[in-house]
């Protein structure tokens, strides 16, 4: 039977030959940190970011009732969890059926698997889904070729922070932008884990670096300037001298933006893909990395 589900996490064999690799993902961060384990590497889990609701509750329920008036003519969900914490926020206004009612008045574009896993929760199927690696780049081409905007107005639910180049080129197309933003990234509560991870770094102990989103990029970098501001240059050198791996194209992206080229990213982007690409060639890399003298 050929399914379209996420390979699991398994180690075709143990290649990583104790490396160190430190993660920055928070959401998976146990099972990434076992499937490290299982393909002979050694993790160090420092999660970078955690989802926190928004403290203004009342622009949620103003856009539930823009839906139900048919206002919004387009709904861009970016996330599964950003659809799940609106429910979650507007429990005690509105029941999830009646938010589906009114998303049911708009066309639903979903950006990948998890806002189309959170669109099935509350009995909808969205009318298109935007294809891998599913960047705001493909979710544009979508849009151009199948859904017009150019006078709609389209509700964008934005994952922790705004994306500007999206919003921007959904303006320039003649859309009128409705921002929807139930939650926001920030720091977990307990930052040690994340000051260890990146002294392990610093102190040459990393062997491999990975990234599991572009938003966990941005947060590690900013930490590393406010906290370890001293060490910033070390810091870049020694992200030279790792293996530096990235869950995808919109996580490369920001690397990028950093000015760093991962040396590794996963085809298609997830989880399982990217630790058995690890496995394959992250000693090879870093050999070549560090040419024994």
């Amino acid at each position: 039977m050929v399914t379209n589900s996420t390979p699991p996490l398994e180690a075709e064999s143990s290649r990583l030959h104790g490396l160190t690799v430190v993660a920055f993902e928070s959401r998976r961060a146990q099972e990434l940190a076992e499937a490290i384990r299982r393909h002979g590497g050694v993790p160090v889990s420092a999660p970078a970011m955690t989802e926190r609701a928004r403290d203004d509750r009342q622009d949620l329920l103003a856009y539930l009732q823009e839906l139900e008036s048919g206002q919004i003519d387009i709904v861009v969900l970016l996330t599964g969890v950003g659809l799940r914490m609106l429910v979650h926020q507007l429990r005690s206004d509105a029941q999830p059926e009646r938010i589906a009612a009114a998303l049911r008045n708009a066309v639903l574009i979903a950006r990948g698997p998890k806002p189309v896993a959170a669109l099935r929760d509350l009995g909808l199927v969205p009318q298109w889904r935007v294809p891998e690696p599913h960047t705001w780049k493909e979710l544009l081409a979508l849009l151009d070729r199948y859904v017009p905007v150019a006078g709609k107005t389209v509700a964008v639910q934005e994952y922790g922070v705004p994306n500007a180049s999206l919003l921007d080129a959904l303006a320039e197309r003649g859309a009128r932008v409705r921002r929807v933003a139930p939650y926001q990234w920030d720091y977990p509560e307990q930052l040690e884990p994340l000051r260890e991870g990146i002294r392990t770094v610093l102190d040459g102990k990393a062997a491999v670096v990975v990234f599991t989103s572009a938003n966990q990029v941005h947060n590690v970098f900013a930490f590393v300037e406010h906290e370890f501001e001293a060490e910033l240059e070390r810091w870049r050198t020694r992200l030279r001298e790792v293996v530096l791996a990235s869950i995808g194209p919109v996580c490369s992206e920001a690397l990028r933006a950093h000015g760093f080229e991962p040396d590794l990213e996963a085809s298609p982007p997830k989880m399982g893909v990217l630790v058995r690409e690890l496995a394959r060639s992250a000693a090879a890399c870093l050999q070549h990395k560090r040419p024994s003298s």
